[in-house]
């Protein structure tokens, strides 16, 4: 296994932005990516099978619900300390990420914003070390953009709730032990039910032949006549503006995240164009991959100006929707751009597993169409500016 090299690009010097605690916090999870995920995620990647035995280190970088407070078992630290250890994680693969925000921004965040006192007590602490993991079930096989559509329901029963549907595309269901699912009442109201791992009907079938996300478990949820007790309603908001609001949370991981992928293949790309011989000369050296790399350097910087810029607009409380899903569709797009031009770079090199980039470029594949695919963030930001929504 090669040695992870990797040193991030800062343009424009935007450390300076940073405080103290911002950098201790990303340095420490670049680390343990260094240390814990690079030298074995290229095994896992072929193998389609995700690295458990990282997941006690996850918790430890602050990767489970950073900035949930400490009296819950989380960090207490702000949305850009949270942004930067995605931007880390995303950094040695998406779908470790990907495990990593489904269980802060779609498990511990609805608990923590939705849940009663008891509820966050039971779970969250066992969330924040990686005791528990969870994941999130909004998305189901007829009702992927249009998540009001959803048919999986519950029946209120008298003692306990009886729920019944099915979900799909659903990161860490394989392994999950509790699950935050929506579902529509018998009124049609959506609401968030906590289901857990063992309860009767209750089934996570691990979904396989994936090309991408290889290292991250995907499967679906379903629910056979699940009796769901009814202390595991989340009380504290209903309709469809709850699941959204964790969905905010988890689009601003995912911008983040997605410059550390576009940092990977960037810095893959520039070291080997100025190692890479050919007509007695390293292929940095040509205008044509100068261009490429000129073109890569200048999208990483601006994307970490737009994501820096959300960040504090997090921790203010201003970011609005608009904003997030902006920022979710420029910096994945962008990386995923910077993945093939890197590919292009290394030549036929770069298809290999001895370097990450193509394992990036497949991964985000992905991460351009989940919580909320490239066009509709796209017609997100033009109902803002209009005021007319185009996919209703």
């Amino acid at each position: 296994m090669k040695p992870d090299l990797f040193q991030s690009p800062d343009y424009y010097l935007l450390d300076d932005l940073l405080t103290d605690e911002h950098k201790l916090v990303r340095d420490a999870a670049r680390a343990w990516v260094k240390r814990e995920v690079s030298p074995i995620i290229e095994e896992y990647a072929q193998r389609a099978e995700f690295p458990n035995q990282i997941i006690k280190g996850l918790g430890e970088i602050g990767g489970f619900g950073p900035y949930i407070p400490e009296e819950y078992g989380g960090a207490g630290l702000d949305q850009i300390s949270y942004g930067l250890i995605m931007q880390e994680i995303e950094r040695g693969d998406s779908g470790v990420r990907s495990t990593s925000s489904v269980q802060s921004s779609l498990v511990m965040y609805p608990i923590w914003k939705f849940g009663n006192e008891e509820q966050r007590m039971k779970y969250l602490p066992k969330l924040a070390t990686g005791e528990f993991m969870g994941c999130f079930g909004l998305t189901e096989p007829d009702y992927g953009s249009n998540p009001s559509g959803m048919v999986t329901n519950f029946k209120d029963m008298g003692d306990h709730y009886l729920l019944n549907g099915a979900k799909m595309w659903i990161s860490n269901a394989p392994f999950a032990d509790i699950a935050v699912v929506w579902a529509k009442n018998e009124e049609g109201r959506i609401h968030g039910l906590i289901v857990e791992r063992g309860m009767e009907g209750f089934s996570t079938p691990e979904t396989h032949n994936k090309w991408s996300l290889r290292a991250s478990a995907t499967g679906e949820l379903i629910f056979d006549n699940v009796k769901v007790p009814k202390e595991n309603l989340l009380p504290g908001k209903s309709g469809l503006g709850a699941p959204m609001m964790c969905l905010d949370s988890a689009r601003y991981g995912i911008a983040w995240g997605a410059i550390g992928a576009a940092m990977d293949c960037y810095d893959t790309a520039l070291r080997y164009a100025k190692e890479r011989i050919q007509f007695d000369k390293p292929i940095a050296a040509f205008q044509l991959q100068q261009k490429k790399l000129a073109e890569m350097i200048t999208e990483i910087t601006k994307a970490q100006l737009l994501t820096w810029r959300l960040g504090v607009l997090r921790n203010e409380g201003k970011a609005t929707t608009a904003q997030i899903s902006m920022a979710k569709r420029n910096n994945v797009d962008m990386a995923i751009n910077i993945a093939r031009e890197a590919r292009q770079i290394l030549g036929g090199m770069g298809i290999t597993g001895e370097y990450s980039i193509m394992r990036h470029s497949m991964n985000l594949e992905s991460v351009i169409t989940y919580e909320g695919t490239h066009d509709i963030h796209l017609l997100i930001t033009g109902a803002d500016i209009t005021g007319i929504p185009a996919f209703k």
